[in-house]
């Protein structure tokens, strides 16, 4: 059987850091495990809102993304890093994926999922700081956030031409985080 790992960049700029280290992520995986990127611009959400969930209920990109959520073992999560913290599109999606669904009323998308950490930066911290928020929030969530995080500094010089990244260094921290995303996985499941 196959882990399913679903990876999610919080960015929704095309050319995104974010979104490059996702598909390198996507290159370094191994036997029976299968991974799915996801691009936030195929799921749009407006800001969450109380009084628009109650009038209308989820929006359409956010039952999309449960959807995918509920449909894999684990989520990578690949965020940019804004003003020390993670931005608000992925906060935004991780909020209205949260919410209650009529659908299936009793179900907590993120709960019991296993998340994995990933952050990309031009500057010399990679998004780490970025990473102390994820990690609570999806804790909060209910989600099972792997110890091990990866951060890439540097980020407009990490990639070589076919995406993949350039340094060892960097995909021994991204090959860290994933494999001990996998191990967790497959215990729970």
């Amino acid at each position: 059987m196959n882990t399913r790992i679903l990876i999610l960049p919080g960015s929704l700029r095309a050319a995104a850091f974010s979104k490059q280290l996702a598909r390198a992520a996507s290159m370094l995986m191994s036997d029976g495990v299968e991974a799915t990127v996801l691009d936030l611009q195929d799921y749009r959400m407006p800001l969450y809102d109380g009084d628009l969930e109650q009038a209308e209920g989820l929006p359409a990109g956010a039952v999309a993304l449960r959807e995918q959520v509920r449909a894999h073992d684990a989520v990578l999560f690949v965020s940019p890093e804004y003003n020390a913290s993670i931005p608000a599109v992925l906060k935004n999606a991780i909020d209205w994926v949260s919410r209650p669904y009529a659908a299936e009323p009793d179900v907590k998308a993120w709960a019991g999922k296993v998340a994995g950490l990933l952050a990309s930066s031009p500057g010399a911290l990679g998004g780490l700081r970025g990473l102390v928020h994820l990690r609570q929030i999806l804790m909060n969530v209910g989600m099972q956030v792997v110890t091990e995080q990866f951060a890439l500094g540097s980020a407009h010089e990490a990639f070589a031409d076919d995406g993949s990244l350039a340094s060892e260094r960097a995909r021994g921290g991204v090959d860290k985080v994933v494999a001990s995303v996998v191990r967790m996985a497959r215990a729970l499941a």
